[in-house]
């Protein structure tokens, strides 16, 4: 038996009167993934615990099998495991985005631009980090460079609890209000600041603005946590496993879990990704003795920050035929496969921000096809079928186990 788990980022949302009041799930044009829904066990299943902020990091946790309420410790952590930073114990880990603010206010009163910098490049942003660390290190703290505007500042002995939002959750608001605030948060809030006036005139951001893009000029401060310990995939389900995925937090994830990370060339959380490329790592892996395969597509999820309707509709139908339609040609010379399909979390269009509604799935199974009653995947559809997981790490039990 081979298990394919493919997890469309934020792929679920709400009707848009763009969409002629549908989803983007239903609005898109999905033949593949209805096709497998009419013939799968089909529902809704609920990823983020009441309490728990609705976060692509507890969602996958939840959605591999691991219950967040028991390990889920912050989502940066996940993130520099793989980064290959070494955290001890009492180390936290805080995302460190590098975002676009507003240039003419005092910084309590700038607004938050762009949490990406227009999707800044890994080389540039290696560059604005290794200038944040020269100004900012010391023997407390450390900056590390990782991917396009992602990154990550270790604490030593730091503090965890603190009040801190992602800025994502904040497009086109004025930050005040939403700086680090409360206990133990002061030095982070002195770094930020200091790091506009480090940033802002940088060559990096001074070609960046010439080019017609925006500048990275500061860092944002989020996400903290110390490091998990989750058990091995292996141990729960006796499954060698692999997970695709251009994301760091899924592959912390991963590489906890004790599954092969695999690194896909033009792989790159946006729409841009080399999605048919993913797909073909995915079968690769299988033939090449895995038995199961996570595999993760950031970009649905980028387009509903981004409120971009279009693109998010688009991200689905190529996830559709490029993803799902080449891992089912792939599959047909296995006697039988199960194929599980969702999204980790609702990212609605018109809130360009996570919630913790339940989500729409489909587990299909070849030697054992149901007739699930739906006509399409989508969430109304799924929602009709009354199938619910309101513990949603049970699912992966599902999956494996049957």
């Amino acid at each position: 038996m081979k298990y394919v788990l493919i997890l469309g980022d934020g792929m679920a949302d709400y009707p848009l009167s763009q969409l002629d009041n549908k989803t983007p799930l239903q609005y898109a044009k999905k033949p593949n993934i209805d096709y497998l829904a009419q013939n799968a066990e089909v529902g809704m299943v609920k990823t983020i615990p009441d309490g728990i902020p609705p976060g692509s990091d507890a969602a996958n946790l939840s959605v591999m099998g691991y219950n967040p309420k028991v390990y889920y410790t912050g989502r940066s952590p996940l993130e520099a495991i793989s980064m290959g930073i070494d955290l001890s114990e009492t180390d936290v880990a805080i995302r460190c985005n590098l975002v676009t603010l507003s240039e003419n206010e005092e910084y309590d009163q700038k607004t938050m631009i762009d949490y990406s910098s227009d999707e800044i490049s890994s080389e540039e942003a290696r560059e604005l980090i290794n200038e944040v660390n020269r100004h900012f290190k010391n023997d407390g703290i450390c900056f590390y460079p990782g991917i396009s505007y992602r990154h990550c500042m270790v604490w030593k002995n730091g503090a965890t609890g603190l009040n801190l939002t992602p800025p994502h959750d904040i497009l086109e608001k004025k930050i005040t209000g939403y700086l680090p605030s409360g206990e133990n948060t002061k030095m982070l809030l002195d770094m930020m600041v200091k790091s506009y006036d480090v940033l802002k005139d940088h060559p990096v951001n001074k070609a960046r603005v010439s080019r017609g893009l925006r500048p990275a000029n500061s860092i944002w401060l989020w996400g903290e946590g110390k490091k998990p310990s989750i058990p091995k995939f292996y141990d729960k389900y006796k499954l060698n496993g692999s997970v695709i995925s251009a994301v760091d937090l899924i592959k912390g994830i991963g590489i906890l879990a004790g599954l092969r990370n695999v690194e896909v060339e033009g792989a790159t959380g946006n729409i841009d990704t080399n999605f048919y490329g993913k797909a073909e790592a995915a079968l690769k892996e299988l033939e090449s003795g895995q038995d199961f395969v996570y595999l993760h597509i950031e970009a649905p999820d980028e387009c509903g920050h981004r409120h971009e309707i279009e693109n998010k509709v688009k991200s689905i139908e190529l996830i559709d035929e490029h993803v799902v339609g080449t891992i089912i040609k792939g599959l047909e010379k296995y006697d039988d496969y199960r194929i599980l399909i969702l999204p980790d979390h609702p990212t609605p269009l018109s809130l360009r921000t996570h919630t913790a509604e339940p989500v729409p799935f489909l587990l299909y199974q070849k030697a054992k096809p149901k007739k699930s009653g739906v006509t399409g995947y989508d969430e109304l559809q799924a929602a009709k079928t009354g199938a619910v997981f309101n513990e949603g790490y049970k699912l992966m039990d599902r999956f494996i186990l049957g």
